[in-house]
């Protein structure tokens, strides 16, 4: 089987290459402090016993998926805890086609592209949901679309790439597809902490056992190199998606999972509430210049991602890497996630720099 190597990566490679100053609004690495709390974990780790080096439990250190569960309202046996939300993602979906009432995976365009990635990877097959032009997507398309071939349903929320947040009547009604079809909802809730709308719900708020939630820490304390994630599995789909886990990645970091305690359990809201806030400034900032620059954009409801559509200058690879040549700025191309935003452009608003980046797309396309 031949797999294609994300198009995240042949940008970011791109950029470092380039000759002149180039500010990175590629990928989601948040360029804000992680908690204190999760430092101090970290320099208290390096102190502690020689056995403490080893492996951890392969589902997770018992107190870290208990906390998980405490916050979350679920039994900590059904939390298996990740190497970063991407494995979690794997995973559930891994679990959802191993019950063999179908090959399908229905995902939404635009479509974050490791997901029809991991599903090729399955041996599963892909249908897209396409969903409107502010991101939301209709329950009743994702019912026509359906059908008995369906394993599951992969949606995220807050979205990557489009910054769409699902209300709780959105999540309810796509849990009754699932289980209408006795498929599984798999909800990336990885952004949860970054819902700039108030109107975030957790489909963990429906009571089924045709849903699968995953989340993580990457993107909520700043770390997305610690990688520590975490699923969570309807009892009755828990313990293969264990046995996988063990044997794929054997276990998950131990010093990641100990600092990640700490910080979850000495970390205030206030600390997520300034990283928003920050978000909303530089939300703000951007949207203005693309004002500006005559383009059409979308504004993140959750999440820190925005579109963008330059009349004339479609979203392809090959102008995302004139843009980087000539006006220094680097973004996603918009056909990475998708037919249906391939005229868009997708920039990561995770870099101080974002006025600057933003006043070079004003004066390149005025």
């Amino acid at each position: 089987m031949d797999y294609e190597t994300p198009l995240f990566f042949h940008v970011m490679e791109y950029a470092n290459r380039a000759a002149g100053d180039v500010i990175d609004m590629v990928s989601g690495n948040p360029d804000w402090e992680p908690p204190e709390a999760l430092r101090e974990g970290l320099r208290d780790y390096a102190d502690l016993e020689p056995d403490r080096f080893q492996y951890a439990p392969s589902e997770g250190l018992l107190e870290l998926r208990e906390e998980i569960a405490a916050r979350r309202g679920v039994d900590a046996d059904q939390v298996v805890v990740t190497n970063g939300a991407g494995e979690a993602n794997y995973l559930a979906m891994a679990r959802a086609l191993e019950r063999d009432r179908g090959d399908e995976i229905v995902l939404t365009d635009p479509v974050y592209p490791y997901y029809p990635g991991k599903t090729t990877m399955l041996d599963g097959t892909q249908r897209f949901v396409a969903a409107d032009d502010e991101g939301q997507l209709d329950p009743a398309d994702v019912r026509e679309a359906a059908s008995e071939e369906t394993a599951a349903i992969v949606v995220a929320t807050p979205n990557n790439p489009t910054g769409a947040v699902y209300p709780e009547s959105t999540m309810a009604a796509l849990v009754d597809v699932a289980e209408e079809y006795d498929a599984i909802l798999i909800s990336d809730e990885v952004y949860d902490h970054y819902d700039l709308s108030g109107e975030f719900a957790s489909a963990l708020g429906v009571d089924s056992s045709h849903r699968i939630v995953t989340n993580g820490f990457s993107k909520s304390m700043a770390i997305t190199g610690v990688r520590v994630g975490y699923a969570v599995f309807p009892p009755e789909l828990v313990e293969n998606a264990k046995s996988r886990h063990m044997l794929v990645n054997v276990a998950t970091t131990r010093p990641g999972q100990y600092a990640v305690l700490r910080a979850l359990r000495e970390t205030g809201p206030e600390y997520y509430e300034a990283n928003r806030e920050l978000l909303r400034e530089r939300v703000a900032t951007f949207t203005d210049a693309l004002d500006a620059a005559g383009a059409e954009y979308t504004t993140p409801r959750g999440s820190f991602y925005v579109m963008a559509r330059f009349d004339g200058y479609p979203g392809t690879l090959e102008n995302v890497e004139r843009l980087i040549d000539e006006a220094g700025v680097a973004g996603m191309p918009g056909e990475a996630f998708g037919d249906s935003r391939s005229d868009w452009l997708r920039f990561a608003l995770v870099t101080p720099r974002v006025e600057e980046a933003a006043e070079r797309l004003a004066t390149y396309f005025e």
